[in-house]
């Protein structure tokens, strides 16, 4: 229904016409078209303000786009176009009547060279030779910023034509001002220099009292049981204020009625302060959010988070900086769109001295992608070893044994043989035990089953699969084999149960009266020239000795070939009848 009523009132005629108007575009193809379009939609404008007809004032923003705005800043185009356009407007109606026979249409335009003045006034339509709007002819940037200028010099002159003019009236700031501040101050009216002393006052104030509310919002909140308040106000206080302050200020180049130059420097400063203050804002609040996720990915079972979180921490910063400069820049008149894309003349320059950076950045990507580690990790790639301790962007930071920390580029890093030991579900311990010689064969089997006890006592040792064992005689001590893992979640945890183990098998060794061997010979003397010399084996019974010999062999009475009984190895402990 309502789009059979819609299609119904855009048939009317009236309605016809008002929606043409609003979507056809000024036509300033020549000083004719173009003063034609100005005065056309300024009568317009004068009409509703006679009548109070909004629709009708909005004409006033057709005669804008005949003017050259391109050296105002964003924030104030609107309002330097309306009032430059009233001013114009009030200026013209008293001091000629046009005759649109004397301007040069679209057919002469060539002949102008791009130029054409109002007679007897410095009013200029100029074409614009480079931007968006190359090629029309528009009011110039000069007559613009002069248009003040040229109302006070005529203000008093009646007009020309009937009606006439742009229904300007004083404002009644200015109408209120005592005579005594209406001369020149350097080169401002004396009650806009003392305005602007006040303003500047009047800004500080209200930063103060900003601070202030928010000293006392922060009393408030230390009253809940929250912390996330208390930060998020210590963070605006200071940036906060200037905002509040900014904001006075732009207020009062309004409130103040500047213009020209003295319009465009303040508000360049007051715009950069705001700017400063809003980016400022966001970056604080942003850390604040920051530290809240690191803390709520803590209580997660996700690790990757501790990652992510500092990563994606700058990344929000960086994209504030970034994006709060750039618009900045686009409120300060400056096409940000035409800077970016005079970066691509350099465009090969910037890529092939970007190209390890871009690399790194991939190497990060394939970092998060692959998670061949956490923050944490003990890793030993490339030469380096240690713990992860940051990954970012651009690089990844370890922090080795030493106490130094390392910085790898991710391409390297995403590129290497990453030996990850933070992930290894048992750690092997691996050690020889060496006891002296003199250790008889029951003591030593014993001690064996003592320390493999010893090791299934042990709650972080792996049960399933270990060993002890006589292996081997060594130059001055009977080696056992020790070998076992520890399941335990750090180095830390390795060593104190490493020390455990081995502090068990020494009370064990004291307990039985093992000694330790250590490196040492021992000289043996058979003989001095006063005793002469020992009995020479071959004197004794060879017989015996070979019995001797035989009864270790198979059902010898001396044969213990599976050991004396009081040692089972581990693994057959399952088969023992």
């Amino acid at each position: 229904m309502l789009k059979f009523f819609a299609l119904f009132m855009l048939l009317l005629p009236g309605t016809q016409v008002l929606a043409l108007d609003v979507l056809k575009p000024v036509k300033t193809d020549s000083p004719q078209d173009t003063l034609k379009t100005f005065m056309t939609a300024m009568e317009t404008y004068r009409a509703g303000i006679e009548d109070d007809d909004e629709e009708k004032q909005k004409a006033i923003d057709r005669a804008v786009k005949t003017l050259d705005l391109s050296h105002v800043t964003t924030l104030l185009k609107t309002e330097t176009g309306r009032n430059a356009a009233i001013f114009l407007k009030e200026v013209i109606d008293r001091v000629i009547e046009i005759d649109y026979d004397y301007v040069p249409p679209g057919s002469k335009a060539p002949e102008i060279d791009g130029y054409w003045r109002l007679k007897n006034t410095e009013i200029v339509i100029r074409r614009i030779t480079e931007g968006p709007r190359q090629g029309e002819f528009l009011f110039s940037s000069e007559t613009v910023d002069e248009a003040k200028y040229f109302f006070d010099l005529v203000r008093d002159y009646p007009y020309v034509v009937s009606p006439g003019g742009a229904g300007y009236k004083d404002a009644f700031l200015e109408s209120a001002i005592p005579s005594y501040l209406k001369g020149d101050f350097f080169g401002f009216p004396k009650w806009q220099a003392v305005g602007i002393f006040l303003a500047i006052f009047l800004g500080f104030v209200f930063k103060y009292i900003t601070e202030r509310l928010l000293k006392l919002a922060k009393k408030v909140a230390t009253i809940s049981s929250f912390e996330w308040d208390d930060r998020l106000l210590e963070a605006i206080e200071g940036p906060l204020s200037y905002c509040v302050a900014s904001g006075v200020w732009f207020a009062s180049l309004y409130l103040l009625r500047l213009e020209g130059i003295a319009l465009e420097i303040l508000s360049v400063v007051v715009q950069v302060i705001f700017s400063i203050s809003v980016i400022w804002t966001f970056y604080r609040m942003a850390g604040v959010l920051s530290h809240y996720v690191a803390i709520l990915s803590k209580k997660t079972d996700f690790l990757i988070d501790d990652q992510l979180v500092p990563l994606v921490s700058r990344a929000l910063k960086t994209f504030i900086l970034i994006f709060g400069i750039l618009i900045a820049l686009q409120n300060l008149g400056i096409n940000v769109m035409s800077v970016i894309a005079g970066l691509g003349l350099g465009g090969l320059a910037f890529a092939l001295a970007a190209k390890d950076t871009a690399a790194n950045l991939f190497g990060s990507l394939m970092i998060f992608w692959d998670r061949p580690f956490k923050l944490g990790d003990w890793v030993k790639f490339g030469g380096v070893e240690g713990t992860v301790e940051e990954v970012g962007f651009r690089s990844t930071r370890v922090r080795t044994f030493y106490d130094s920390q390392i910085t790898v580029p991710n391409a390297t890093v995403a590129n290497a043989s990453i030996d990850n030991l933070g992930r290894r579900t048992y750690r092997r311990v691996k050690t020889v035990i060496g006891v002296t010689y003199d250790t008889g064969p029951e003591t030593l089997e014993v001690f064996l089953e003592g320390i493999k006890e010893i090791i299934k006592a042990n709650k972080f040792t792996r049960k399933d699969y270990f060993h002890v064992v006589f292996n081997n005689y060594g130059p001055s001590s009977l080696d056992i084999l020790l070998y076992f893992f520890l399941q335990v979640p750090d180095w830390s945890q390795e060593l104190v149960q490493k020390q455990n183990i081995f502090m068990e098998i020494k009370r064990l060794a004291e307990k039985l009266g093992v000694s330790f061997a250590f490196p040492s010979q021992s000289i043996y003397v058979e003989s001095t020239p006063e005793q002469g010399s020992a009995e020479d084996p071959a004197d004794t019974d060879a017989q015996a000795l070979l019995a001797s010999a035989k009864a270790f062999g198979p059902g010898g009475v001396q044969s213990k070939s599976e050991g004396l009984g009081l040692f089972v190895p581990p693994f057959a402990e399952g088969k023992k009848s």
